[in-house]
């Protein structure tokens, strides 16, 4: 395995502050990092995941779970923000079953393909609901599929919505996700 590394190009700190982009540097090869999430996105997915494991507690049927790779097909591997399962899960590095609910938490970068690009994907793959939820403007918008399409069942606030699937429901308080999320 030595003469493959010594085959690549190595890369000094002098290297890396001149790059475009993120990136990280290890033992001299470089490799291209995605930008990390905000921590006004983080600190409202921690909510999402607090109020669903709350919410979650008396069905034992659904679980509340955070990024892991969903693999829809063998072209598409996705990682959901937060995700509701009612299925029984596969101990596999990945999950195979479709979710009940996808949250999406937005930031500048992802908008758009959250938008457009996964609220397609979700629908065809028949996630009951699709949450996309903006930091920006502390608001939910809930879409519920129907028929094979999805439909704005509400856009919240500082609501309570009541989620209705096919094992158990269930209730987030919105006014909890958009909470604080200003750091001190």
């Amino acid at each position: 395995m030595a003469l493959a590394l010594d085959n690549l190009p190595h890369y000094t700190y002098d290297d890396y502050v001149q790059w475009e982009g993120k990136w990280e540097i290890i033992y001299g090869i470089a490799y291209a990092m995605a930008p990390a999430p905000s921590f006004e996105h983080q600190s409202i997915s921690q909510r999402i995941a607090g109020e669903l494991y709350n919410a979650l507690q008396a069905c034992k049927q659904c679980q509340a779970q955070l990024p892991i790779d969903w693999q829809i097909t063998e072209e598409t591997v996705v990682q959901p923000d937060n995700m509701v399962i009612c299925e029984e899960v596969n101990t596999h590095k990945k999950l195979t079953q479709t979710p009940s609910v996808v949250f999406e938490v937005l930031s500048h970068s992802t908008a758009s393909k959250d938008r457009n690009t996964k609220y397609t994907l979700y629908e065809e793959a028949g996630v009951s609901y699709y949450v996309i939820v903006s930091p920006f403007s502390h608001t939910a918008e809930i879409y519920h599929l129907l028929n094979g399409n999805y439909k704005l069942e509400q856009e919240v606030e500082y609501k309570i919505f009541s989620f209705a699937l096919e094992k158990c429901s269930f209730q987030i308080d919105f006014s909890i996700i958009f909470g604080s999320t200003s750091s001190p």
